[in-house]
């Protein structure tokens, strides 16, 4: 099996209000399969993992908002260090819209970022093995 390597999109999530109603669109759409993810791993909010058909690992998440922020999904690129990522992203005229660098055991340390048009994406490191 192969991993990621720094600088790959390595991760998605879907944001959303209603995420059982997620789960039966990309379910039915793409096959893809649902977990919970570990009440430690997820702060004890609602997110679900994603398994594609064929995969071993899964490769994206579902994050059950309550409705406290709007719907959204946004693409994740693996890198080796969260904080270089913001300040490089900073320096080439991006901005930083939040970064968690400390987000506890078994969680992955992540920051949200935009690109100079305004486009937002993730950045993450996974936690350590």
């Amino acid at each position: 099996m192969t991993h990621p390597t720094p600088g790959t999109v390595a991760w998605f999530e879907i944001a959303t209000s209603d995420p059982d109603a997620a789960e039966k669109f990309y379910g039915s759409l793409f096959g893809w399969a649902f977990e919970a993810d570990e009440p430690a791993a997820s702060g004890g909010m609602d997110y679900r993992n994603i398994k594609a058909p064929g995969v071993d690992a899964p490769v994206g998440g579902v994050f059950g908002t309550g409705g406290q922020m709007p719907n959204h999904a946004v693409f994740y690129v693996l890198v080796a260090d969260v904080a270089a990522a913001c300040a490089d992203a900073e320096q080439l005229g991006g901005s930083v819209v939040g970064k968690h660098l400390d987000p506890g055991p078994g969680a992955p340390t992540f920051a949200y970022l935009c690109d100079p048009s305004g486009n937002q994406f993730g950045v993450f490191t996974p936690p350590a093995a």
